[in-house]
């Protein structure tokens, strides 16, 4: 049986209609009837997450798991606001998400009702589309409200698109079930415009072909396919292309050699193509801002201009894979009629970056010079590469990231759209209950401790490891120059801690490693990497100050 608020059964039967197949369901009152409506639906799976806030970037690691829109559903009041960090980050990553909210009728806001605030458009810019569904009493209102339903679940489903808000007020008696079956909707589709293929052709294969020295700079993507990693490596052999592990399964490690060539204009750009969000390193961005590039062009999934590297002249909106498919058949195109007056010196300028990146004096210091959790790191990745599983990565900002962005040699998950600390293990932990295969989650202790909720959850999995890389502190904070000077760094700006991971795991049922040494450290990433378990795992590695 279902709820007798018409609205809510007509939200209902449209979630299911457009397929959407994960909602994340927080506790309360005035949101319980949404709650029960979707329980009784078998083609929607729920997840009982009771922290808002890490209940939004739980969603976001579901979204995405497979790309696909999830929804979450929150009661009325302050609880929406909680979901704020996690729609900032879906919304720069441009990742769908649709947040229900409860509300109480719109004749009690403002008058000192209890758990009432102005919900609607509360997220400002944060969402691509907001909209607050009457309590339909006639078939106009009935169809206002099936309308502003559809409108905000295909805005969800656009490529490149934030998240939607769906506001509902819901009037008392709250809890009455006894509507026997879903209305049937009528249900509006969507079909998107494709890449047309020549604009590529006309823009970016002529620029490619007139410059003397192209790179292609890969940002944040989202998992790419076989076919298109495929794409990028055959650029690879005639192009410079940077990209970081949160681009690709084949990232180049760069920053290591950008101290060499700080000053150095011969490896410096002409024309420059950007693809993708943002990027870890502050000196490759630093580095090209600091150059004079004739043209600059970005690969947006939804149009908007992000001048990056302070020298755009030009954006063109459309898919990675596609306007990639595009640019590779426009190039091959152009070497097959021999117009291709600069060929000599841009295969020079790629062979000098070849060259660049892989000599051995630019490499890193020996492992004796290392910390123990840039080791554990190091180790962490080398011993991936002998697991006979199917694994995804999911790092934490700062720190944990850099290491990353040294090491792995796979694609990363991480939360770049803000680049904040909260959320990092409740996206892992969300990733993780939508796949069977291992998630690893690298993370530092204030990242740790602050999402600890993450793990106050039911659903909890066995493939879900943690390595926790705990300096008591913001170690980051330490290698900003003139910080140290300040009397305040040590207790407030960099939060130094003694706290440990074990009590967190003993409470919610975690296993709980933990290494201090060499030793330990290799045993316990051994442990963590190859135990068959029912329940997630943690290696908390502490490093003394």
């Amino acid at each position: 049986m279902y709820s007798n608020k018409e609205s809510i059964n007509i939200l209902t039967s449209l979630l299911v209609s457009h397929d959407i197949k994960r909602l994340v369901a927080c506790p309360g009152s005035r949101n319980a009837p949404i709650i029960h409506n979707i329980n009784e639906c078998p083609e929607i799976e729920l997840y009982p997450v009771t922290d808002e806030r890490s209940a939004g970037f739980i969603a976001l690691g579901l979204a995405l798991a497979d790309d696909k829109p999830v929804a979450i559903c929150v009661t009325s009041g302050s609880a929406m606001l909680n979901l704020a960090p996690a729609m900032a980050e879906a919304s720069l990553r441009q990742r769908s998400l649709i947040v229900i909210t409860a509300d109480r009728p719109a004749a009690w806001i403002g008058q000192l009702d209890g758990q009432t605030l102005n919900q609607p458009y509360a997220f400002g810019s944060l969402v691509s589309k907001c909209v607050s569904l009457p309590e339909p009493e006639n078939d106009e209102q009935r169809w206002y409200c099936n309308r502003l339903i559809n409108e905000a679940l295909i805005a969800a489903k656009v490529k490149g698109a934030k998240p939607v808000h769906i506001n509902v007020p819901i009037s008392e008696p709250l809890f009455v079930f006894d509507v026997e079956k879903l209305p049937e909707e009528r249900v509006m589709t969507f079909v998107p415009a494709r890449l047309d293929s020549d604009a590529v052709k006309t823009t970016l294969v002529p620029r490619m072909l007139k410059a003397s020295r192209p790179m292609i700079v890969l940002g944040q993507t989202a998992k790419l396919d076989a076919e298109t990693e495929l794409l990028i490596n055959g650029l690879k052999n005639d192009y410079v292309v940077l990209a970081e592990p949160l681009s690709t399964d084949f990232p180049v490690t760069f920053e290591h050699v950008l101290s060499y060539i700080e000053h150095d204009e011969s490896y410096c750009p002409d024309f420059l193509l950007y693809m993708g969000g943002t990027l870890v390193s502050k000196r490759l961005k630093l580095y090209l801002r600091q150059r004079t590039i004739n043209e600059v062009w970005s690969v947006s999934e939804n149009g908007e201009i992000h001048d990056t590297f302070m020298q755009q002249t030009g954006c063109l909106a459309g898919d990675i894979k596609d306007v990639l498919v595009a640019l590779t058949n426009g190039l091959k195109d152009a070497n097959t009629i021999d117009i291709n007056e600069k060929k000599a010196e841009r295969q020079a300028f790629c062979q000098c970056w070849k060259q660049l990146l892989i000599s051995d004096d630019a490499e890193e210091t020996l492992d004796s010079n290392l910390s123990l959790l840039e080791i554990a790191v190091k180790t962490f990745e080398q011993s991936l590469e002998d697991m006979d599983y199917d694994y995804h990565v999911h790092y934490a900002n700062s720190s944990s990231i850099r290491l990353a962005c040294k090491y792995a040699n796979h694609y990363v998950w991480c939360n770049r759209g803000v680049n904040g600390i909260e959320g990092s293990l409740s996206t892992a932990v969300g990733f993780s209950l939508a796949t069977d295969d291992m998630v690893f989650c690298v993370i530092g202790d204030l990242s740790f401790f602050y999402d600890q909720n993450a793990l106050w959850n039911t659903n909890l999995k066995g493939n879900l490891r943690i390595i926790l890389l705990n300096n008591k502190c913001g170690g980051i904070f330490y290698g900003l120059k003139g910080i140290t000077d300040s009397a305040a760094c040590d207790k407030i700006i960099a939060a130094s801690h003694n706290t440990e991971a074990r009590g967190i795991c003993t409470q919610n049922d975690i296993g709980y490693l933990s290494a201090k040494n060499i030793e330990e450290l290799y045993i316990g990433l051994a442990t963590l990497m190859t135990s068959d378990s029912q329940r997630p795992m943690l290696l908390e590695i502490v490093q003394e100050r």
